[in-house]
Formats: C-alpha cells, sequence, structure tokens
C-alpha cells in the first residue's frame, strides 16, 4: 500500500473515495468544499438523518463538483478527539466502510484540529498504521479464488494542512516501519503451530539478523548448552515435546549506544497445558501463546531502519508444552538457571517457568540496565482488565512513566498494575523456594508478575501481561480475529524515545 501526502485542494483530488470527517456539533458546511456540494450535502443529511455521530457514515455522489468518485462523509461524535487511540478507533473503522466499496485509491482529509491539537508526526503516524491495520487479512490459507475477492487498497492520500505537510513526513516515515513490523507480528500469531514450531522461530530469527547486515547477531542455544547453563525450569516446560526447545538471543548493537536494554518475549509455540490438560475449547487458540515471542521478532526486524541507538538484547525461550510420559509432573521441583528451586503444581502455569530462565539469563549474562518482558501469562489478567488492556507490572517509577507514555502516543492501552509484596506468601512453597501457582484463586496475575520477580534481583524490570489484548476473539474495526500484534508499536516508541 502507497501512502502519501498533500496539501492541495480537495476538490482536485481524482480518487475512488474521498473522506473527510465532521464532528456532531458542526454543520456539514465544510470550508474546503464547494460551495455548490454544500446544499446537496445538506439534503442528503436531513434525508438520511445523519447526526456525524461516532460510528455514523453518510455516503453522497460528488455530481461533478469533485474529481473523486464517491464522497464519505464520516462522523466522529464529539469534536474532542484528543487521543491517539480514539484516532485509531475513527479511522479504522471508516476503512472498513471504505473497503466495502472496494476502492483502489482513496483520500482522507485530516481534520486540522487533529494536528494541532496532539503531535503531528504521531497523528500522521497513527492513522497510517490505522489504515494498515484495519486492512489486514490473514489470507495465506484461503484459496486463491477467494484471495482475489479481497481486493486491497493500493494508494491513499492524505491531505493536510500546508503549514504541517513537513511534520508530517516526519509521521510517515515512523508508520512505514511500525506497521510493518505489527503485520510481521500478526502474520507470526496466525500461523497454525505446526508451521511455528520452535526451530522455525529460530529460523527466523537468523534470517532478521542476515537482512540487518551485521547490526543484528543471532545466536541460538540447543538443549545440551541449556543443560549446561541450568536451565532446568525451562527445559522442564518442554520435556513433554518431540520438538527440541530453542533459546534463542537477538543482539542490535549500533556503533554509538547510550544504554543496553533486555527486550523478552514469551515463546510457547503450543500449549496444551501439558499433563494438567486443558479443555479442547480453551486450547484452540493457543497458537498465540507466542505472541510475546513474536512481539520480539517483530522489533527486532524493523530496529535497523528505525535507527534506534541503543543496545538491544531480544530473549526468547521457544518450546511445546505438550503432555507425554517425559513431561514434568504436579509436584517435581525445578531448578532454575539463577538455582531457585520451584515446585511445579500446575504444568499449565509454565510461561513462568520459561520466563525464569529467560530473565535469569538476561540478569546474568547480559547484565542490562533494563528488562522488559511481554508474554500472554494468565488469564486472572483478564478477569481483572479484559481482553483490550494489558496489565503492567514495574519496579521503577521512572521506567514506568516511560512504559505509559509510549503506551499513551502508540494508543496501546495498558494499565498498571501493583506488586503487593504481602502477596509473596501466596507463591512460598513448604519444600522448595517458590512454586508456580498461588495458594487460593484470588490475585493469580499479581502473583505471577511477584513469581517473575523473583529472578530480576535489582534491576529494572517492566512485565507486560498480554494475554487479554495479544489476540483478537472477534473482528473489530483495527483487526479481524487473530493475532493482533500488540506491543509492537508500544516497544518501537519507548526504544526510539529513550
Amino acid at each position: 500500500m502507497k501512502f502519501l501526502l498533500k496539501s492541495s485542494a480537495v476538490a482536485k483530488l481524482d480518487v475512488d473515495v474521498l473522506t473527510v470527517f465532521s464532528s456532531d456539533k458542526q454543520n456539514i458546511d465544510l470550508p474546503f468544499l464547494p460551495k455548490e456540494l454544500i446544499s446537496l450535502l445538506e439534503k442528503s443529511k436531513n434525508k438520511e438523518k445523519f447526526e456525524a455521530k461516532d460510528g455514523e457514515f453518510l455516503v453522497v455522489a460528488p455530481h461533478g463538483y469533485l474529481a473523486a468518485y464517491k464522497l464519505l462523509i464520516a462522523g466522529v461524535g464529539t469534536e474532542e478527539i484528543f487521543s491517539y487511540y480514539q484516532i485509531q478507533k475513527c479511522i479504522a473503522s471508516t476503512i472498513r466502510k471504505i473497503n466495502e466499496f472496494k476502492p483502489a485509491k482513496i483520500a482522507l482529509v485530516i481534520p486540522p484540529i487533529w494536528l494541532e491539537r496532539l503531535s503531528a508526526p504521531l497523528v500522521t503516524a497513527s492513522i497510517i498504521e490505522s489504515v494498515e491495520l484495519a486492512s489486514y487479512r490473514f489470507m495465506k490459507y484461503k484459496s486463491e479464488g477467494e484471495q482475489n475477492r479481497n481486493r486491497n487498497l493500493e494508494e491513499v492520500i492524505l491531505q493536510v494542512m500546508p503549514n504541517k505537510l513537513a511534520r508530517c513526513e516526519e509521521g510517515l516515515n515512523i508508520a512505514r516501519y511500525s506497521a510493518k513490523a505489527v503485520l510481521f507480528a500478526r502474520d507470526l500469531v496466525n500461523e497454525p503451530a505446526a508451521v511455528t514450531t520452535p526451530s522455525y522461530l529460530a529460523n527466523l530469527a537468523k534470517s532478521i539478523g542476515n537482512d540487518a547486515k551485521g547490526i543484528t547477531k543471532v545466536t541460538v542455544l540447543e538443549k545440551e548448552e541449556l543443560i549446561k547453563l541450568g536451565m532446568g525450569a525451562f527445559l522442564g516446560v518442554s520435556a513433554g515435546s518431540a520438538e527440541e526447545p530453542k533459546f534463542i538471543r537477538l543482539h542490535y548493537k549500533p556503533q554509538k549506544s547510550r544504554k543496553k536494554v533486555v527486550i523478552i518475549g514469551k515463546g510457547i509455540t503450543f500449549d496444551t497445558g501439558g499433563l494438567s490438560l486443558k479443555s479442547a475449547e480453551n486450547m484452540e487458540t493457543m497458537k498465540l501463546d507466542m505472541s510475546g515471542a513474536a512481539v520480539i521478532l517483530a522489533v527486532f526486524s524493523v530496529l535497523k531502519e528505525a535507527n534506534i541507538d541503543l543496545e538491544v538484547t531480544g530473549i526468547i525461550a521457544a518450546c511445546e508444552n505438550m503432555p507425554s510420559g517425559k513431561a514434568v509432573k504436579p509436584g517435581d521441583i525445578l531448578t532454575a538457571m539463577n538455582k531457585k528451586t520451584i515446585e511445579v503444581l500446575n504444568t499449565d502455569a509454565e510461561g513462568r517457568l520459561t520466563l525464569a530462565d529467560a530473565i535469569s539469563y538476561a540478569v546474568i549474562k547480559e547484565k542490562p540496565d533494563e528488562i522488559i518482558d511481554l508474554a500472554t501469562l494468565t488469564g486472572a489478567c483478564m478477569v481483572a482488565l479484559g481482553q483490550d488492556i494489558a496489565g503492567l507490572w514495574v519496579n521503577d517509577e521512572l521506567l514506568a512513566s516511560q512504559l505509559q507514555k509510549s503506551a499513551e502516543l502508540t494508543g496501546e492501552n495498558i494499565w498498571r498494575m501493583p506488586l503487593v509484596k504481602e502477596y509473596k506468601e501466596l507463591i512460598k512453597s513448604g519444600v522448595s523456594d517458590i512454586k508456580n501457582i498461588q495458594t487460593g484463586k484470588y490475585g493469580g496475575a499479581i502473583t505471577a508478575a511477584l513469581f517473575l520477580q523473583e529472578f530480576v534481583g535489582k534491576t529494572k524490570w517492566a512485565h507486560f501481561d498480554i494475554a487479554g489484548p495479544a489476540f483478537a476473539e472477534t473482528d473489530t474495526p483495527l483487526t479481524p480475529r487473530g493475532g493482533t500484534g500488540f506491543g509492537v508499536r508500544l516497544l518501537l516508541n519507548f526504544l526510539s524515545s529513550k
């Protein structure tokens, strides 16, 4: 899809669909439209009872007053749109409507107030990302005929004020890599688990390293090396699978770097629950359990393009969680790389075990300034925050504020959650240092975060539980059912602004 910025007259934009945005407090006497068209618009508005509510649309034939074939008035409700998330929702629902017409070329007239009240580059990036994400479909396994019926947009023009053109160009450059990275993550999560095995992720990481031409180096540790390192927690989870575990390390180092950050993604390529077996219903989407790993690989696929000036290490402990005669059993005790012992009481609380060794490796071997992990970790987080919001646990106030700011600027919804010291009692074990599930049935998302904190030491650390927003159970304007790529834009913004 090609994106262009223009400040030329709206009436001269020769496109299949021209879209303008109108609030419910605004008459449709939009100053940039020809006066001759206004009376026609008013008649259509009254006939269709169009009130410019959020998600409401009015389609009008331009009758020769515009170069465009169709004019679409998109309602935005109140004109007080002052967040990037609101803009993304508005653009996404508009693109869904536009795609009903199967156009090849469209134009969006960006309201001046959006560019004046918010950052023009970030507004532009948000709009372009929303167009890409709303247009996304995972069609790889559809028949050729059905693929052909889904015609894609070829060109999108953003019409902006002349005095904002240069600033909007900055946003165009951001969106070129950020949208590409999100779609990369979505594709990866949407692939069947039979494809995205640990070996597949390892080979994909190597290809990312090759594409980066030396600035990113990739190392894959095999089972024998993991045994030597003492990664008993990770190896315990992988024991039931015929697929060999892969510990993937990606290392990006520009010529000048100000800080070292480690980003870790949970990489369970399929989660049956192990011997604590999930129900069939709860297992059918468990290819999504490597969504954190998909975020890491997606970010690394564009780090060079994004010109990040930090030293960044990505870590993925990739394996399957399968039941077999060799699988870890409830009651087993595993020893993590940092020598901490763990009583396994539920084999379906496996992600925290793999992350325990990934975090331990980061602390012991990498010695970073900061660690950030992303994991589809607990259903309890979804109970607390719903399917659209990620939980954030963090042990440093400055890091917390930086991540919350990046979430706001990218429209990725997060909510800070507490690290309740008293709850550490709930993961104490009578036979080992800690256990992998809490006593009782409440506070599971918090105790999972506290479990991970046992391996962090004094390093600044943030944990995102993305169990809800990583996978859309139903179609939304911004994403069809499937992987969402949640966390990619947030991380890229965070790394860019450090």
